[in-house]
């Protein structure tokens, strides 16, 4: 319930179009989420099928339990 409340904030560089310059991971995510909020996940729980690589909200989905998925919502804004 505390993840589904959360959402991680992810600042990268960006080109035109909204497009990134290099992608975002599960490894970065789970960074951020112990760095801001102190809740350590490990990156191969979180089901993202591919890189995130364009701006704006992505909601991953968390194993956290073999019957329990939560969903944590990802904004990855641009750096100013």
């Amino acid at each position: 319930e505390v993840l589904e409340q959360l959402t991680v904030e992810l600042k990268v560089k960006s080109g035109k179009d909204g497009r990134l310059f290099g992608s975002i991971t599960t490894k970065q995510i789970a960074a951020q989420l112990d760095k801001i909020n102190g809740i350590k996940i490990d990156k191969r729980k979180m089901e993202l099928d591919d890189a995130i690589r364009t701006l704006g909200y992505i909601n991953v989905p968390v194993k956290l339990h073999h019957e329990v998925v939560a969903t944590l919502k990802v904004n990855v804004a641009e750096e100013a």
